[in-house]
């Protein structure tokens, strides 16, 4: 049964305002697909009949317009922004992404023939009754959506060529779509976006990263890039992954380069793109570092060219430099040692060098790795290098650690602020690092006096 019960009250007195004032308008896209494969609904978007300038008279305040296609914003009480877009028909797609021009629509049918797969092309009509409760519900549905809900299947609304000619992101989004819900591409939707794959090139970078990250994230992340590789868009968003294909690895690796990265993916618990992204590169410099063959084969500082690698990956899809330092932190430093003879001050380093920060991040990765290489999720060794990473960052870290400051170093050496401040607490903290068992407060003021002239 269709759960109408799970619209929000926010989303009914919408629609209420609106047949209040003898206009249409639908419940459409994503949000009734969701509604019918009851899950949980972040955006509600809504078509009607009436123009931007219209809406701009019902809602004259908390609302703007500033949209070339028809698209008309209501700021909600919680700062919620609902989308509302009239109906519209779309002429010629020069730059495969916009529509060259826009024509308003005089119907939801004409509306919903513009739209990109038959499981977003189905519109929901709320009926109320004199006290302003929904008392049920139309669904109209011209391309058979609901099938392919029930199916599992995406299907692009009409012939799929037109529909990804129009706009080439949406052979991204079809592939998204398929690892957010766990559906399969229909045959003659699949075979399009093959024959259609280069016009992905057509798409600014940042777009396709987003859709990218939306695959990365999802429940299935490794069928998502399958599913690009085998639709030749891999290609052209991130090429260097092909290389490790039925490239054989040694040792506890039980799978190729390429198989291993992927179960090394889906593996990863963390739900951050850039350390999903990390655990889909951490290996992508294998084939090109290999010496050997078959069972004598290694990997030589592939880490290190890795990361090199994964930067300039990163870099192509326009990452921050913040999400480019994570990305190199956590592919360079991924190959870390569990073993029980390493000192503090080497677990120390390995927090340095990953940061703080990034290390739940490192660990998610790192147990990805582990599974994807077909060990055990965890080990003894591993359990006990967790809990000294906890450990170790109890101990004296960084300058700012230590049991003393800079007010300590000019009251008894009196002197004024000046980089001299900072070379005595620095030389002092590399004492302290050696033995933290130094890091007390007496200790350290006579170690300020030795600086004494």
């Amino acid at each position: 049964m269709f759960p109408i019960k799970k619209i929000p009250v926010k989303v009914i007195n919408l629609v209420k305002k609106f047949v209040d004032n003898n206009a249409e308008i639908y419940i459409v896209g994503g949000s009734v697909r969701d509604l019918f494969l009851k899950r949980s609904v972040k955006d509600w978007d809504f078509t009607t009949n009436l123009t931007p300038n219209q809406m701009k008279k019902l809602f004259p305040k908390n609302s703007f317009y500033n949209n070339q296609f028809g698209t008309f914003s209501i700021v909600g009480k919680n700062k919620e922004v609902f989308e509302v877009t009239t109906y519209r028909s779309e002429q010629s797609y020069s730059d495969s992404r916009h529509p060259d021009k826009v024509k308003w629509g005089k119907s939801i049918k004409q509306d919903l023939k513009r739209r990109d797969f038959t499981i977003n092309a189905i519109a929901l009509n709320l009926n109320f009754n004199k006290l302003g409760k929904v008392i049920d519900f139309e669904v109209i549905d011209p391309y058979n959506g609901q099938k392919d809900l029930g199916d599992k299947l995406i299907r692009t609304v009409g012939n799929p060529d037109n529909r990804f000619s129009e706009d080439a992101l949406r052979l991204m989004r079809a592939i998204r779509i398929c690892c957010q819900i766990g559906f399969l591409l229909e045959e003659k939707t699949f075979s399009s976006i093959q024959k259609k794959s280069k016009l992905l090139k057509k798409i600014a970078v940042e777009r396709i990263r987003d859709e990218f990250f939306k695959v990365l994230v999802s429940d299935h992340p490794a069928d998502g890039i399958r599913l690009l590789k085998n639709s030749k868009l891999l290609n052209i968003i991130i090429p260097e992954l092909l290389e490790g294909i039925d490239f054989e690895q040694k040792g506890h690796h039980i799978y190729s380069v390429w198989e291993h990265n992927l179960r090394t993916l889906q593996n990863c618990q963390s739900k951050d793109p850039v350390t999903r992204l990390a655990a889909l590169l951490h290996d992508v410099a294998k084939p090109k570092t290999a010496h050997g063959v078959g069972q004598a084969r290694t990997f030589h500082n592939h880490e290190v060219v890795g990361s090199r690698m994964a930067v300039k990956i990163g870099q192509r899809l326009r990452l921050s430099n913040s999400q480019l330092d994570q990305l190199f932190r956590l592919t360079r430093w991924h190959m870390f040692t569990c073993e029980t003879k390493q000192t503090d001050k080497a677990v120390r380093r390995f927090i340095r060098n990953v940061t703080p920060q990034y290390l739940d991040e490192m660990i998610a990765l790192r147990r990805g790795d582990r599974i994807g290489s077909g060990a055990k999720e965890s080990s003894w060794r591993w359990e006990l290098f967790k809990k000294r990473l906890i450990e170790v960052q109890k101990q004296p870290f960084r300058v700012i650690d230590l049991k003393i400051n800079g007010n300590d170093v000019m009251k008894i050496l009196n002197i004024k602020p000046g980089p001299q401040i900072g070379k005595i607490l620095n030389a002092i903290f590399k004492q302290v690092d050696q033995d933290p068992k130094l890091n007390q407060r007496k200790i350290l003021l006579k170690k300020i006096g030795e600086y004494a002239t």
